[in-house]
């Protein structure tokens, strides 16, 4: 007997859907529908699959919850889409950026973290809650930024390497306070443990740029000459691309590093099928990524004047101070340029949303402040493709 139940709650709205099969197809479906119309209104289409994340999210018209399921395919595409990222860029062009990038970087943390911290102290909160409204301000989330570039065929481009450095340079100082305002919630620091986590990830990182490249050049080719299996070598990437971004997690940073670094160390020896392959996954998967961004805001809560005050005054910071801070520090490359990094820093995406998760579950931050770091999160991430769009709009699209 066929089964209404889901049809049913999908167009009355009265529960989440649950089956499986409807579920993809209405985030995937609906995705790249928002995304289409986006770009017809000469808007990126990232910014549409975004929205539809919030049109079908519990704020609106309920029909997909942020669960485990969307959240696991979500995680699956930023890998993929980083990975695939680091397939179009060179160890060596980021080494050369590396100076600026790192000046970039950490001007697009400190501005960020003392601007939240000000604000939400002003507003009249207790120290802890400033620290961690501060921490959840500082890291970038790169996949939307390299969305965006990717689309655009700009990953080559001078200003386009150094925000994927001061990313990954972002996300490394991001752990770091992170683990610091962490501990002051558990009433102290443990300096050694940060010593050890900092060594660790940095260490890791420098590992694969400088020596990871040549490794794999040697190593994959003999591997992929005694295997039998089809598509060796799609297979050999996709471990390399588990196995770093496992390694990363246990370094202490974001899978997603993992999965940039593994992209990266094939970028000079990969072929067209690895390209093409990775290329029909990331179209699978990322749409998953960006709706659940959208999935985590609920208009709702900022019909209260309580939660919309900091939530405004908190998003506005969270641009111009990545804006301000990253872009200053990547002035020396001329003006142009320092806009366009300012620009890529911007989005938070997850990345607030994680520190905000792990304030409220600390019992260090209330709910309103905790809705507008996802505010804040969701919408840098909305508004960073149209800037970008503008920043880039002397170069070409790609064909």
């Amino acid at each position: 007997m066929l089964d209404l139940t889901p049809w049913i709650a999908l167009f009355t709205g009265s529960a989440s859907v649950s089956n499986l099969p409807l579920q993809m197809l209405i985030v995937f479906g609906l995705a790249k529908l928002c995304g289409e119309i986006s770009e017809r209104l000469r808007a990126p289409a990232i910014a549409g699959e975004i929205i539809a994340g919030m049109l079908i999210g519990p704020g609106l018209l309920n029909w997909i919850q942020p669960g485990e399921l969307i959240h696991s395919l979500a995680d699956l595409g930023v890998m993929f889409l980083l990975f695939r990222v680091g397939l179009e860029v060179r160890a060596s062009e980021l080494v050369r950026v590396g100076g600026v990038a790192l000046l970039a970087a950490i001007g697009g943390v400190m501005l960020p973290f003392i601007a939240g911290y000000l604000i939400v102290s002003q507003l009249g909160h207790p120290q802890i809650e400033a620290i961690f409204v501060g921490a959840a301000m500082v890291a970038t989330s790169v996949g939307i930024t390299a969305q965006v570039l990717t689309q655009r065929g700009l990953l080559n481009h001078r200003a386009s390497r150094i925000i994927l450095v001061a990313a990954v340079i972002d996300d490394v100082l991001g752990l770091l306070i992170l683990a610091v305002v962490s501990s002051l919630a558990k009433g102290g620091i443990d300096f050694l443990q940060l010593s050890l986590t900092a060594a660790l990830a940095i260490g890791f990182v420098l590992l694969i740029v400088f020596w990871g490249v040549g490794t794999a050049t040697r190593f994959l080719p003999w591997v992929k000459g005694h295997l039998r299996i089809a598509e060796a070598d799609f297979v050999l990437a996709l471990v390399l691309l588990f196995g770093l971004s496992v390694m990363a997690v246990y370094a202490g940073v974001a899978a997603i590093v993992g999965a940039f670094l593994a992209g990266m160390t094939l970028g000079e020896s990969a072929d067209k099928r690895v390209h093409e392959l990775t290329s029909g996954a990331a179209e699978l998967l990322v749409p998953f990524f960006l709706v659940n961004i959208g999935l985590q805001l609920d208009p709702k809560v900022f019909l209260d004047p309580v939660a919309l005050v900091p939530a405004l005054a908190i998003f506005v910071a969270a641009v111009l101070s990545k804006f301000f801070g990253s872009g200053l520090g990547a002035w020396r490359l001329g003006r142009r340029d320092a806009v366009k990094v300012g620009i890529g820093m911007i989005p938070r995406g997850e990345v607030g949303m994680v520190v905000a998760q792990i304030g409220l579950s600390f019992g260090v931050i209330p709910q309103p402040i905790y809705a507008a770091v996802v505010f804040m999160s969701v919408m840098t991430t909305v508004v960073a493709p149209p800037l970008l769009k503008w920043a880039y709009r002397e170069t070409p699209l790609r064909d």
